[in-house]
């Protein structure tokens, strides 16, 4: 807080947005471990920001001093909730991590099926909305294709 205790000083409010960028940041990484690290940095940040937003003064305790110059204890109960939220899924990535870690020998997440099959059919400029079920686009308007995609994908690495 500022000197006069009321408002945010400019160095918690860069704090914030440092703590969030970065968390963001290393969301976006493969790893499992860099995405844990992401989570506890913007769940951090994110708990910062909360707390900014309540008025600084006493314990809020009834009876201790003026109601006027009692901080907000709304924010510090959300922080305190927030703060056993992030543990758990913090407790519950890191248990992810080891497992895969354990499984494959590291912890990068790899391709989805789908996601492999979205680059195939860019790398042959094929459309996107082609309609693979044969009933019209008035029959099916998600466009989904009954067939399994392990097999879908094997049947075009053999096109190959």
């Amino acid at each position: 807080m500022s000197a006069s205790g009321t408002g945010s000083s400019l160095v918690l409010v860069l704090a914030v947005g440092v703590l969030v960028g970065c968390g963001v940041t290393l969301l976006l990484e493969r790893s499992l471990t860099r995405i844990l690290l992401g989570v506890i940095l913007l769940g951090n940040g994110v708990n910062l920001l909360i707390l900014l937003g309540g008025r600084s003064g006493g314990a809020p305790i009834v009876g201790t001093g003026p109601v006027d110059r009692m901080s907000d204890a709304l924010p510090q109960a959300m922080v305190l909730t927030s703060i056993v939220i992030t543990f758990g899924l913090t407790a519950f990535l890191l248990a992810v991590a080891y497992r895969s870690w354990y499984l494959t020998g590291d912890d990068e997440v790899p391709d989805d099926l789908e996601d492999r099959q979205i680059v195939r059919r860019a790398e042959r400029d094929e459309g996107t909305a082609t309609d693979r079920g044969g009933e019209g686009p008035n029959g099916d308007p998600e466009q989904v294709d009954p067939e399994p995609a392990r097999r879908r994908l094997r049947r075009a690495d053999g096109d190959r």
